[in-house]
Parts: C-alpha cells; structure tokens; sequence
C-alpha cells in the first residue's frame, strides 16, 4: 500500500510539471497564480508529502485544468507508469535529486534554461558581488554554491574537504546544484572556481544554466582577493602568482564552454555590472 501511495503521489507531480510546462509557466509564477508557496509546489511536482486537496484543487484553477486530469490513475503510457514506480520506490526526500537527474539527462525540457544565471571563474572575478547585484535587479534569488554545502554539511568547505576529500566535495556540490536546479526554475547562481573540473557537474550546469564566465588578468584576481583581506593566496607561498596563472591557463578552455563571457578587467564594479546585466538579456 506505502508502494503504491507513493506513486500516486508521484504521478500527481509529474503531471503538474508537465501541464505548467505546456503552459510556459515558471514555478515561481504558478505559485503566484493559485497562491500557494513555492515550496509547496516544489514538493508537490517532485511527490513529496502529502498532498492538501484543496491546494490542489488552487493549482488545477491556475493551470485551467479539471482537477480530475491530475488525479487521473489510469495513465495509458506503461513507460510513464514504469517511470513513475521507479521513482516512488526513491525516499521523498531524495525524489527532488531524482526528477533533476531525469530532467537533466533528457535537457532543457522546460525551457528555463535561460532563465537560470550561473557565474563561473576564479576567486576575484567578483561572482558573489556582481551575482547579488544582477539578482536583485532581475527580482530572482541569488545562491552562492559554496555556501549551500557549508548548509548542507553544517560545516565549513574548508572542513568538508578536509573530511571527505576532494572527490566527496564535489558529490555534494552537484547534489546541491541538482537541488537549485529541480526547485527554482529563475535564479542567479554563483559556483566556485573549480566546479569546471568535476565533468559531471559542469555538464549539468551547461545543460541548465545560461553560463556566464566572469573573465579577468591574473594580476585582477590576486588583487582582488587580497582586497577583500583573503591572505590565503600569499600566504607561504612566494609563487602564488605563478600557480594562479597555471590555474587560469588549465581552466580556460572549460570557462571558455560557458554561454556568455563577460571581461571585468579595468571595470568598476558599476561598469562589470552593466555589462553582465547586457550580456544575460540578450
């Protein structure tokens, strides 16, 4: 019976993602149109929880759709049902990680690619300040994704590294993007400077995301960062600059896959800003 409950709940979800996406609804506005919250709409599209009927009932009105269609059991596809069994035999709170996966395989099915800004590049490119300024003005959430898995761990990158090395990092930072991806169809995403390295990740953000690589001189880098009182680089370290510019020269060609690149060398702040804001509305 828990089997079967669980892909009824599943099935419901699915057929609400679809129907917002024939719509060309975001998330976000689906929500504002039946008045629920995102979360809610969130856990129900991924077949979390239980499902309110009268919420239900508020979707089904935005989405013009009888409520009957969604709660529609006898579907005619067995590919869809066999989707849908294997996707309830998954705990809920991992369904959302799920559906990301799927969707991710399959593209940009939804069509909100473009509306996902992800800023890429080294530390000193200036992401987590141009990031909060472009999401502020385009209204949307702004997601540094170091800090998601500081809030996932409960500790510190510094520690999850050193706790599960490198390659565990980078499991949790893709569950993480995974995660943004599947719950906020409009968003600003700034990554760290090496998630170009993990394949995996880096493709997913490629299929995802509108990518920006926020471009500047070695020299603008280090500078940068020591400005913001990080000594870090400096710090036992005479070839900093050297090892900064093999970085940068390795990671070139992958920064240079991103859709956008936005060069903020010489550029105040305000102008970098600009130019970002210019580049993504094209």
């Amino acid at each position: 019976m828990a089997d079967a409950d669980a892909a009824f709940l599943v099935s419901v979800g699915l057929r609400v993602r679809q129907r917002r996406t024939q719509r060309g609804l975001t998330r976000k506005s689906l929500a504002l149109a039946a008045d629920v919250s995102e979360r809610y709409l969130g856990q129900l599209e991924t077949g979390e929880g239980n499902i309110s009927i009268l919420l239900l009932r508020r979707v089904a009105m935005a989405l013009h759709t009888p409520l009957a269609q969604l709660l529609e059991t006898n579907h005619t596809d067995p590919e869809f049902e066999r989707m849908v069994a294997s996707l309830a035999r998954i705990p809920a709170h991992r369904r959302g990680e799920a559906v990301a996966r799927l969707v991710a395989e399959l593209g940009d099915q939804d069509g909100t690619k473009h509306q996902r800004i992800a800023l890429i590049g080294l530390r000193g490119a200036g992401k987590s300040t141009l990031g909060s300024a472009l999401a502020q003005s385009l209204d949307v959430p702004f997601f540094e994704l170091n800090r998601e898995v500081e809030r996932e761990t409960g500790m510190p990158t510094a520690e999850v590294f050193d706790l599960y090395g490198q390659a565990g990092y980078r499991r949790i930072e893709r569950r993480c993007l995974e995660r943004l991806i599947e719950r906020h169809d409009r968003a600003v995403l700034s990554l760290g400077g090496g998630v170009v390295a993990d394949d995996a990740t880096f493709d997913l953000l490629l299929r995802r995301c509108r990518t920006v690589w926020l471009k500047a001189t070695p020299e603008e880098h280090m500078t940068r960062v020591l400005a913001q009182g990080d000594l870090r680089p400096m710090a036992g370290h005479a070839d900093a600059m050297d090892d900064l510019k093999h970085i940068l020269a390795a990671r070139e060609p992958l920064y240079r896959k991103a859709d956008v690149v936005v060069d903020t060398s010489g550029q105040r702040p305000e102008q970098s800003l600009q130019a970002l804001r210019h580049a993504v509305s094209a």
